[in-house]
């Protein structure tokens, strides 16, 4: 993951990165297991499809492929250029009822991954060779024989496969595409992630480096600077895992950001108490309401919410003012409070969502900041709203979280076996990748 280090200097200063993500040589040997059937099936349609019909009245004996089986499909990184596809086809072929031999088409590609100028990444192939030779035949080795092999290259067309190879794997162009999709988190806040360049290739993996956007109501908005670059130590080993993605303290900043923005983090809070039972404590409350009504919180954000991680700990805080007052469909404030409320958070990954909730609430603070009931002790303060404010504060955040944050994935792939590590500056999850059942 060191060379994460050597990314992240960014090219320009309103472009860093604040994740990012490894798919290591197991997760490349993962795709190439589930490209192989994908392969055989898109091969098998394009040398089986039926000949097109002869105009000739006297059509010659052709060699006619009868069937197609991947014997070998392998993709293998090449640090600091890409990555390598070997892919082995057995073919039988007849010409004849008694007439069948077996063809081996071998092709090598090199393929990597660039940024187009629509800032998409695509899959391109540098290098293609292909070649195609007999194995084995029911015939006597005749000059007819020996010469048979141009018939079924004329059929299979090389250089068609070479200009299409990309498509036998199964993280086709439109798929790297879904990486860059804008994906819900609330009705009217999103999360996108732009590659910030083209992955480069290390013997650790091919890493992506990405920079989130989040937008409110259709409109991008600006976030706060990141204090330091996103940098991760380097792993004392390889990972068994598929793939691992990073993301920097300042992308959970980023995130509780774009929801306060948003209005998601204004929250109305039902307390147990009463105006009778408030009057019994502040005498001004009686001269206010002349019936008993319950007392309501709207809690709204005075500033940024802040993110901080540290090793196994990951804390947010939020800066609330809570207008305190009464009634449902005509509410009157009567106090205005600050809260301040420390909380920690817990992270799990379900499917492509990393969901994230308020655990324990570690430090609550509430000053007076207006009263129109005369002056209320802090103590007084503490007694009559922390409980209401710690139990409902979390549980209504909780409520706009639920849905979880759509990670960096391709469709058609999920994660499993997940692992989250909380560092000092970012959260770490290794996963592997598992291509889901098609439905339907």
């Amino acid at each position: 993951l060191s060379i994460f280090l050597s990314l992240l200097v960014p090219a320009h200063t309103t472009r860093s990165p604040d994740c990012g993500g490894i798919l290591t040589p197991s997760g490349l040997r993962y795709l190439a297991e589930v490209s192989k059937p994908h392969a055989e099936s898109v091969l098998r349609h394009d040398f089986m499809a039926p000949p097109a019909p002869d105009p000739s009245p006297i059509s010659p004996s052709r060699n006619q492929i009868i069937s197609v089986k991947v014997d070998k499909f392998s993709l293998t990184l090449i640090p600091d250029t890409g990555m390598r596809l070997s892919i082995e086809v057995d073919l039988g072929t007849t010409s004849a009822p008694s007439t069948t031999k077996e063809m081996r088409l071998s092709i090598l590609a090199d393929l990597h991954v660039d940024m187009n100028p629509e800032g998409n990444l695509e899959l391109v192939t540098s290098d293609c060779k292909p070649t195609l030779e007999e194995v084995q035949s029911t015939e006597g080795v005749t000059e007819d024989s020996k010469s048979s092999g141009s018939d079924v290259d004329k059929q299979i067309n090389v250089e068609k496969i070479c200009l299409e190879v990309s498509k036998l794997l199964l993280f086709p162009n439109e798929r790297l595409m879904s990486l860059a999709a804008p994906f819900p988190i609330t009705p009217s806040c999103q999360v996108q992630y732009l590659p910030l360049a083209a992955p480069m290739y290390s013997e650790q993996g091919i890493i992506i480096s990405l920079q989130t956007t989040f937008q409110v109501a259709g409109t991008a908005i600006p976030l706060p600077v990141s204090p330091v670059p996103f940098s991760m130590p380097e792993p004392v080993s390889s990972s068994p895992s598929h793939l691992i993605l990073a993301f920097s303290e300042h992308f959970y900043t980023s995130l509780f950001s774009a929801l306060e923005e948003s209005g998601a983090l204004n929250v109305s809070l039902l307390s147990s108490l009463t105006t009778a039972t408030l009057a019994e404590r502040i005498t001004q409350m009686g001269s206010l309401f002349q019936e008993d009504l319950p007392v309501v919180l709207q809690a709204v954000t005075r500033s940024s919410p802040h993110v901080a991680l540290e090793e196994d700990k990951a804390i947010v805080k939020l800066f609330l003012t809570a207008q305190i007052g009464a009634g449902s469909s005509l509410f009157q404030s009567f106090l205005s409070v600050n809260v301040d409320v420390t909380a920690r958070l817990h992270f799990s990954i379900a499917d492509t969502r990393m969901i994230i909730s308020v655990a324990a609430v570690e430090d609550i603070e509430l000053s007076l900041a207006a009263s129109d009931v005369g002056p209320v002790l802090a103590a007084l303060l503490e007694e009559l709203f922390l409980p209401t404010v710690r139990e409902e504060v979390p549980a209504q955040i909780n409520v706009v979280l639920r849905q979880g944050v759509f990670l960096p994935h391709i469709a058609s792939f999920t994660y499993t076996d997940v692992n989250i590590t909380i560092h000092k500056d970012y959260v770490l999850i290794p996963c592997n990748l598992q291509l889901e059942a098609k439905t339907g």
